[in-house]
C-alpha cells in the first residue's frame, strides 16, 4: 500500500530522482490521456487542475496545446514539484504548487477541468477526496484520469515479481490507497457516484511498459525497479540482495527486445463531469 503520506516523503524523492524513467514507462499510455484530457476541454478560456502532477508531464502537454487555459499541478512531494517547475520553462499559463490537492481546489474554485495521470489513487478516504474536488467544479466540469487496471493485466507488478521473488503480489478485494487502487471499476464508479460525479465513460488502453532501453536495456530495467515498483522493497528487504538482483537481471533477460526490455500493461482512462 502506498499513502499521501508516502509521498511527501522517500517515495516522493524517489519518482523525482526516477521522473524521466517513470515517464518513459507511460510513454505508450501518455497519448491516449492527453488526447482524451483534450476533447474534454471548453472551447474557451479555462482553469485547470492537474491532481498529484508529478513530474509535470500531463500539466505540460495541456498547458503547451492550450495556449488560452490557466493549468495548474498540485503534487504532495516537494522534490517532484521542484522538477515539474523546472521543466515548465517559462510556460506562462502554467504553474505548480506543492499541497494537497482539494485544499488547492478550493482555493482555485470554481474549476473548469481536472485531469491526473495516475494520481488520485492514493487518497486516504476517496469519496471525501473526490466530493471535495466535486464542489470545487463548475456544473458541467470535467473529470479526466488514468489508473492502472489488475495487477495481472500489468505483467511488470504481476508475472515479473512471481519470477524474481516466487511470491505472487496479492489482490486487494476494496480499495486501498496505492497503485491498484481504483483497478476495479465497480469500486471506482462507486467512489465517484458517492462523491457527486457523473460517470461519462471509461475505457481500457493497452501499452507497452518501457522499462529499459540502451546499450544496456537489461541493467537499465534493473536500476529502474530497484527504486520504482513492487520489486523495490522486496529487493531492499532481501535476506540475500545480490542473489535476488542476478535473479532480477535473468528474469528480465526473458523480455528483452534488441535495445528494449518491456512489458503488457494496461490502464482505464476515467471520463465524468460534475
Amino acid at each position: 500500500m502506498t499513502s499521501a503520506f508516502d509521498w511527501t516523503g522517500r517515495v516522493g524523492q524517489t519518482w523525482a530522482i526516477e521522473w524521466e524513467r517513470t515517464d518513459r514507462s507511460f510513454a505508450g499510455l501518455t497519448p491516449h490521456l492527453d488526447a482524451a484530457i483534450l476533447a474534454a476541454a471548453p472551447a474557451g478560456p479555462f482553469c485547470s487542475l492537474d491532481v498529484g502532477c508529478g513530474a509535470g508531464s500531463t500539466s505540460l502537454a495541456l498547458a503547451r496545446a492550450r495556449a488560452d487555459a490557466q493549468v495548474l499541478g498540485v503534487d504532495l512531494s516537494p522534490e517532484l514539484v521542484l522538477v515539474a517547475d523546472r521543466r515548465r520553462a517559462g510556460q506562462a499559463n502554467l504553474a505548480f504548487r506543492l499541497g494537497d490537492a482539494t485544499d488547492v481546489a478550493r482555493m482555485l474554485a470554481p474549476l473548469d477541468l481536472l485531469v491526473s495521470r495516475h494520481g488520485v489513487m492514493f487518497f486516504g478516504d476517496p469519496v471525501v477526496a473526490f466530493a471535495g474536488l466535486r464542489a470545487a467544479s463548475r456544473p458541467g466540469a470535467g473529470l479526466i484520469f488514468s489508473c492502472f487496471r489488475d495487477r495481472s493485466d500489468n505483467v511488470w507488478a504481476s508475472d515479473l515479481v512471481e519470477q524474481v521473488t516466487g511470491i505472487r503480489p496479492p489482490v486487494p478485494t476494496d480499495y486501498a490507497p496505492g497503485p491498484f487502487g481504483f483497478a476495479d471499476p465497480s469500486v471506482t464508479a462507486a467512489i465517484l457516484k458517492h462523491a457527486g460525479w457523473t460517470i461519462d465513460s471509461y475505457a481500457r488502453v493497452d501499452f507497452r511498459y518501457l522499462a529499459g532501453a540502451g546499450d544496456d536495456p537489461v541493467a537499465d530495467a534493473a536500476a529502474f525497479f530497484r527504486r520504482i515498483g513492487p520489486l523495490a522493497s522486496m529487493l531492499q528487504q532481501a535476506a540475500d540482495p545480490v542473489a535476488l538482483d542476478a535473479r532480477l537481471k535473468a528474469v528480465l533477460e526473458r523480455y528483452r527486445t534488441g535495445s528494449t526490455v518491456a512489458f503488457a500493461a494496461s490502464a482505464w482512462i476515467w471520463r465524468a463531469t460534475a
